[in-house]
């Protein structure tokens, strides 16, 4: 066979743009590729719905590779191996409720889990800002702003260009970065204790493990929170290399989101 250049970057341009108009108009767009959101990704394109995640960095998997100070490994709780099980992630019992598994492997199968399943992961996308409509009496967000991460890096006066979606999900982890936008350009109070992000305590695995799953929820109309977002919105404890609360917040904010979409 002979290889034509020209072929082969058109077929990139061409499988790339039916990629990116195909998610204008989403029922849930979900910023951040770590875990939580790629298990949400999972579940919300089994059911049937039109979902993109938004990633800023090259790799999506979020924390999950570098496992604990490097070590590739990771653990994951009793009550979570259910999910990981369903995607066909192998594990391995340590006792006491307490299951290891490779976090390469873990998160690499996780994504292709997530993309198979339909929904897509779009990388190097940085979520600039959200686009907001007045309904029933106050705003509610009604998508996201997007440009290249390289863009935004090199500080480029490049206008970005927006997408619609009926929900929104900030599983940017740590910084809960969307939630953070909003309080700061929309001067909006979120639905926490100060109306605002109330910010992560320090690392307490058991209680930030239970707060995860707890206050995956909607924390502005129309955006949701799950993962280290949630425990940063809420105001909640880290948990460290333990993940079983971070994939079963992503399946609860699908959840959540499947039955506002189907009412």
């Amino acid at each position: 066979m002979q290889l034509d250049d020209v072929i082969i970057s058109r077929s990139i341009i061409q499988s790339y743009m039916e990629k990116i108009l195909a998610a204008l108009q989403l029922d849930v767009a979900l910023v951040g590729a770590g875990p939580a959101n790629m298990v949400a990704g999972y579940y919300l394109g089994k059911a049937g719905f039109r979902a993109a995640i938004y990633e800023s960095k090259l790799a999506p998997g979020g924390g999950m590779w570098g496992g604990g100070m490097m070590f590739n490994e990771v653990v994951i709780q009793e009550d979570a191996i259910d999910i990981v099980s369903e995607m066909g992630v192998n594990y391995r019992p340590r006792g006491d409720g307490y299951y290891t598994m490779d976090s390469v492997e873990a998160t690499s199968t996780i994504i292709s889990n997530c993309v198979k399943a339909g929904t897509t992961i779009f990388n190097l996308v940085q979520v600039t800002d959200v686009l907001f409509r007045e309904e029933g009496g106050g705003p509610r967000i009604s998508g996201l702003v997007i440009n290249w991460s390289p863009v935004e890096k090199l500080e480029l006066h490049v206008d970005p260009i927006g997408i619609k979606a009926s929900f929104v999900v900030d599983g940017t982890g740590h910084p809960a970065t969307i939630c953070h936008l909003i309080t700061r350009k929309m001067d909006a109070r979120l639905l926490t204790k100060t109306g605002n992000v109330i910010g992560e305590m320090p690392l307490w695995a058991e209680k930030g493990e239970q707060f995860t799953v707890a206050n995956t929820q909607e924390v502005f109309p129309g955006l949701y929170v799950a993962g280290m977002a949630a425990n940063n919105a809420f105001g909640g404890p880290r948990m460290g290399p333990i993940f079983g609360g971070m994939l079963q917040s992503g399946r609860r904010v699908a959840d959540m989101l499947i039955k506002e979409l189907t009412a």
